[in-house]
């Protein structure tokens, strides 16, 4: 049985730009015991259209300068991290507990009437071996239509989310799968639940979404048991780097966390944190 921490957990999170936000959300809703060290790779995002090897070096940069922060566990809220990296990650990091996020699959299916359910992810997640097994596991009885959402995460990243540019690349991956006649919808990049309600708004009220945010902010849970409440906003309890536009990731934080955080340069290069 895992042991209350005698300090307040650091957890560190970390996804290819602003997308983890949406898990930052969860978890800032979930724990008030912990405090936060949240890193945006917005200077090398998209990580979708990204080769694998590039996708894992990224990953371990990441995780290295977080575990020189002494975090007590990381979430990589990355859907392609996850299935690019998450095992080098661990192998990398042996002793610091991990958790990966994957596409909502196994909700959608116990949630589906009609057995017909789109999963819009990146290119890299929809053809990782990672997601063929998730697939084969929890799929095998209905009917999946994949759809990658070329150039989403892009126009999220650098648009406002309410503009025409998301509105038009969510309109663009979503008619594919209206056509197809989902009745659920798996979100399966971190960035998607950033704007699920202009996703909702290209299907009937019926469609549902289904977003793995609160799940991942469960699991934390699960590999370190929560501790009394600090008595601090969550401002106190957040930092924020970004290797692209620190100015874009204070914005987004403003808006999707609804508080100010200034967020910092990450150093281009990072000793190994020898944890592990």
């Amino acid at each position: 049985m895992n042991i209350p921490s005698p300090h307040p957990p650091r957890i560190g999170v970390f996804d290819s730009g602003l997308g983890g936000l949406s898990v930052m959300h969860s978890l800032c809703e979930l724990r008030d015991d912990a405090r936060f060290v949240y890193v945006a790779d917005s200077g090398h995002a998209p990580y979708g259209d990204k080769p694998v090897e590039t996708i894992v070096a990224r990953s371990l940069h990441i995780a290295d300068f977080l575990a020189q922060q002494g975090m007590d566990l990381l979430v990589v809220a990355c859907n392609t991290a996850t299935a690019a990296a998450v095992q080098a990650l661990r192998l990398a990091h042996p002793t610091l507990p991990i958790v990966g996020v994957e596409p909502g699959i196994k909700p959608a299916v116990q949630r589906s009437r009609n057995g017909k359910i789109g999963v819009l992810a990146t290119t890299a997640t929809l053809r990782s071996d990672r997601f063929q097994l998730l697939a084969q596991a929890h799929a095998d009885r209905v009917e999946l239509t994949l759809q990658a959402g070329v150039g989403l995460a892009d126009a999220i990243e650098a648009h406002p989310l309410d503009g025409d540019e998301v509105r038009r690349a969510v309109e663009r991956c979503c008619t594919p799968l209206r056509d197809a006649g989902v009745d659920t919808v798996v979100l399966g990049c971190t960035h998607y639940p950033l704007v699920a309600d202009v996703i909702a708004r290209q299907f009937a009220p019926a469609v549902s979404l289904v977003d793995t945010s609160e799940a991942i902010a469960r699991r934390t849970l699960d590999l370190i048991p929560r501790g009394p409440a600090l008595d601090a906003p969550i401002s106190d309890r957040l930092e924020l780097w970004s290797t692209g536009d620190t100015a874009l990731l204070t914005k987004a934080c403003q808006r999707w966390l609804g508080v100010h955080v200034q967020a910092l340069e990450l150093p281009p290069t990072v000793p190994m944190s020898g944890i592990g």
